[in-house]
């Protein structure tokens, strides 16, 4: 992480309204103020989308730390002490604003792309038929009954439709 990032997390130069207990932020205007921030510094001429990508990974490996080690964390984090809770909300944001920066640079509405996204899912894992399973779509997409073998096969050939082979959810 950069300095600005730091700058930032710290709320240097913006509002108060941008602490903790404000109202929801929503993505359009966390958008905006990563844009308004980075012109400010003159850091438009860095935020390639490749440099922003590379950003965005270091973040997430940088987030995965937080959790070597400890095995399976329950939800609401049982055990975690504020200092470790705040250090993830702050790894968090790292994640959340360099991917809105990454999807403003490539000209992506994140939040529309997002809700697609969902609705792409719902319709390749129905509830009637995925509810309390972890199985891949192409598992419940299958006609012959084989749908183990169906699905090692789609991975072996790879995907054509430009989709990670992981999981959705």
């Amino acid at each position: 992480m950069n300095g600005g990032e730091a700058e930032l997390e710290k709320g240097g130069g913006l509002s108060s309204d941008t602490k903790a207990g404000a109202e929801p932020v929503s993505l359009e205007e966390l958008r905006q103020r990563m844009a308004h921030f980075a012109r400010e510094r003159d850091w438009e001429q860095f935020h390639s989308p490749r440099n922003l990508l590379l950003a965005l990974v270091g973040e997430v490996g940088e987030l995965s730390e937080i959790f070597q080690w400890k095995g399976e964390v329950p939800k609401g984090l049982p055990g975690w002490d504020e200092a470790e809770k705040a250090h993830l909300g702050e790894e968090l944001a790292d994640v959340l604003l360099y991917l809105v920066r990454l999807s403003d640079m490539c000209g992506v509405d994140l939040g529309k792309a997002a809700l697609g996204k969902m609705d792409i899912n719902a319709r390749k894992y129905p509830v009637g038929q995925c509810k309390g399973s972890s199985k891949k779509h192409t598992y419940y997409s299958s006609s012959d009954g084989n749908a183990a073998a169906n699905e090692d096969a789609t991975a072996l050939a790879g995907s054509n439709d430009g989709e990670s082979k992981s999981s959705d959810c």
